[in-house]
């Protein structure tokens, strides 16, 4: 089995990737400070984050692989990222409610043998329900909205608010499963091993 390493300190991202391959890898948080780069397209954006993130792990590395995501959700051509702070997450979630809208993550995977950079787009179309305001100031109260892309979880209670979603379930959580599965594998990792931890 090949040297995993995770360039993110997202406790979801660490659960998903441990449920496709066990718990087979490192996790090295990126150092790399995120720039608007105004001039870029939203998907070339989050291309850009997270292969720099990639790349700024894998200098602390000689060999292996480097997994890296940037997740955001789109609307109306727009980046929403983690509100911060519950005001914003309220004005977010009244923009997105009863909204059809594409989450978006740039997945990169560095092979640090080969040197190859492999960076894919996945999207995910999510219609969220029609909410009243005091179902908004409630859910954000939870205080889970604050430091998720476009103020939701769907894994946790921002289930009930999500109605119908097209595409990699995995993707709206910040790691899409499907693909970085296909790009694993044709690095040489066999993720049906019987246990890869």
């Amino acid at each position: 089995m090949r040297q995993i390493i995770l360039a993110s300190a997202s406790p979801r991202r660490k659960e998903l990737l441990k449920q496709l391959i066990g718990n087979n890898f490192l996790v090295h948080a990126s150092s790399y400070k995120e720039c608007p780069y105004p001039d870029l397209h939203p998907e070339e954006l989050l291309t850009k984050h997270s292969l720099e993130k990639a790349r700024e792990v894998a200098k602390h590395f000689d060999s292996g692989l480097v997994i890296s995501a940037d997740t955001s959700v789109l609307f109306n051509e727009e980046l929403l990222g983690k509100p911060g702070t519950p005001e914003k997450a309220e004005k977010m979630l009244e923009m997105l409610s009863g909204q059809k809208f594409r989450v978006i993550t740039a997945l990169t995977v560095l092979d640090l043998d080969s040197g190859e950079e492999i960076s894919e787009m996945e999207s995910t179309t999510v219609w969220m329900d029609k909410m009243i305001k005091e179902q908004i100031s409630a859910y954000v109260r939870t205080g889970e909205p604050l430091d998720k892309a476009g103020a939701f979880a769907a894994q946790g209670k921002g289930a009930a608010i999500v109605k119908r979603i097209e595409g990699d379930f995995f993707n709206i959580v910040g790691l899409p499963l499907f693909r970085l599965g296909k790009i694993l594998q044709r690095a040489g990792v066999n993720i049906f091993e019987k246990d890869l931890s």
